[in-house]
This record gives structure tokens, C-alpha cells and sequence, in this order.
């Protein structure tokens, strides 16, 4: 087994200053990377899928559950297969109810979507104990269009915006070479009755967490520090507490003398 180098005290420390400035350097060109993301132009949802739920068929605008916008989890689980892909059921094995409601709070909905049929999803969510929303786009185009699907027979030909050719240059031919799903994530925003389709990412990156996945959406995670402003009508405090959103006209509210202490200080720029 090899095991980190054993230094003195003094030596740790100065490692450890050293990886600390490229630390917090990484994490300003993130924060940087994310508002680039949020600038991205974003494109109407035109085609009318029907995805197949507990309640019977619905439709992408119904799984925003009244929220803004929707985060969608592609979840590889192929119509023949009994059981989704042990890669994507270890990540979902981490969206708990407290993720759900920390993104509800942030007007971001939740739910995953896969090609197999409904009761293979509702039987495999129940052996999980998972609640998180999961519809079946068996019988219709919505894998193929978002590019987690790869079938030659259908011209679905594509990954991570990577074409055929690519793929193969890049030594990735294996993914166009059969019919196979792949995994991803999706966001979408709702102004009205209309859907958009803002980001979707593909491999790596695409693990669960509140703000992993904020960060991947149009609004992003709707604090007052980040850019671009003016995505929402009120901005929350740099703070992970996960409160509704604040009213622009109210007078602020605390939920304790501790917790007060906490909300002046993270009112204030981030730390890093």
C-alpha cells in the first residue's frame, strides 16, 4: 500500500499553505465557469413528449411541480434490463428528501427519466426506497434527442457533442458501436407555459449534490453574490440554509441568535 509521506509538523503546514492557494484559485475560476454557464442561451422545448408516470402520462412541463425550473437525471436503465445501471444507482442512492427540499427551495424541481417501462422503474425505486420522481420515456424520442441513447438504427449517433468520427478519434468508438445508454443530466426552465432547454452535461461532473446541480442550471443558486444579476426577484445570502426564497419588501428573519450570527456574516462576499 502506498501511504502519504510522513513529515514533521512544520512541513505538513507548508504543503498545506501551498495547496490551499491553488485550492481557492480552482475555486474562483469555477465560480467564473458557472456564470459563464448561466449565460448560456437557452432553447425552446418544441417537441411534445409524453413520458408515462404513477399517474398516468405526463408531460416535461408537469414535472417542474410548479417550480422554475427542473433538473433531470438521465438514468441508464434499458428496456430489457431488470435493474438501472449500478454507476447511476450509487448516485441515486444520494438524493435524499433533504436534497429535494434544499432544491425546492431554490425553485429547482427534481426527477429522473429512463427508457425502460414504468413498473420496472416504480419496482426498482421501491427496492431502493427511493422517492425521488422517475417517468419512463419508453416509446418515445426523448433519450434519442438528448443524447443518451445511442442507436445506429436511429441515427442517434452522438455523445457529449462528440459526432461519430470524433468519438472514434478520441478512441471512444465502443459508444457508437451497438446500441447502448449513457448517462447524463439535463436542465430545463419554465417562463410560463413555456419549457427551454438551458444545459446538459454527459461522464463526469454530473454527480448529485444541491449545489453541484444549481450550479448546472440557468439561475444557479440564486445568492446574491453571483453573476449574472438579475435572475431572480430575490437573491438569497451567501448561505447553504435553504430557505425559501426572501421577500424583496420584508424585514429580515432569523431563526435564532445563533443562526443570526451565521446569516450577517454570510450576507458578506464569499470568503474565497
Amino acid at each position: 500500500m502506498s501511504l502519504p509521506e510522513i513529515v514533521t509538523r512544520d512541513e505538513w503546514l507548508a504543503a498545506r499553505v501551498d495547496l490551499l492557494a491553488r485550492e481557492k484559485e480552482v475555486t474562483r475560476q469555477r465560480d467564473a465557469l458557472n456564470a459563464d454557464r448561466r449565460r448560456l442561451p437557452m432553447v425552446r422545448v418544441e417537441k411534445d413528449y409524453l413520458f408515462d408516470g404513477p399517474d398516468g402520462g405526463v408531460r416535461l412541463i408537469d414535472m417542474f411541480a410548479g417550480k422554475q425550473q427542473l433538473v433531470l437525471q438521465h438514468v441508464m436503465f434499458d428496456p430489457a434490463w431488470t435493474e438501472a445501471c449500478p454507476g447511476c444507482t450509487a448516485g441515486l442512492d444520494e438524493i435524499n428528501d433533504g436534497l429535494l427540499r434544499h432544491l425546492a427551495a431554490r425553485e429547482t424541481a427534481f426527477a429522473a427519466v429512463s427508457r425502460a417501462p414504468l413498473a420496472k422503474l416504480a419496482d426498482y425505486r421501491l427496492r431502493r426506497g427511493w422517492t425521488f420522481r422517475w417517468y419512463s420515456s419508453y416509446g418515445n424520442d426523448f433519450n434519442y434527442d438528448y443524447g443518451v441513447t445511442i442507436d445506429p438504427a436511429k441515427g442517434a449517433m452522438q455523445y457529449n457533442y462528440r459526432g461519430e468520427s470524433e468519438l472514434r478519434t478520441a478512441g471512444l468508438g465502443w459508444i457508437v458501436d451497438e446500441p447502448r445508454e449513457m448517462a447524463g443530466v439535463s436542465c430545463f426552465l419554465r417562463d410560463g407555459d413555456q419549457v427551454f432547454h438551458t444545459y446538459s452535461a454527459f461522464g463526469r461532473g454530473t454527480e448529485p449534490g444541491t449545489y453541484t446541480l444549481l450550479d448546472l442550471t440557468a439561475l444557479g443558486r440564486q445568492e446574491e453574490w453571483e453573476e449574472p444579476k438579475g435572475r431572480v426577484p430575490a437573491a438569497h445570502p451567501n448561505q447553504p440554509f435553504f430557505e425559501p426564497a426572501p421577500i424583496a419588501s420584508a424585514e429580515p428573519v432569523t431563526a435564532s441568535a445563533a443562526s443570526s450570527a451565521l446569516l450577517t456574516l454570510a450576507q458578506k462576499a464569499p470568503c474565497c
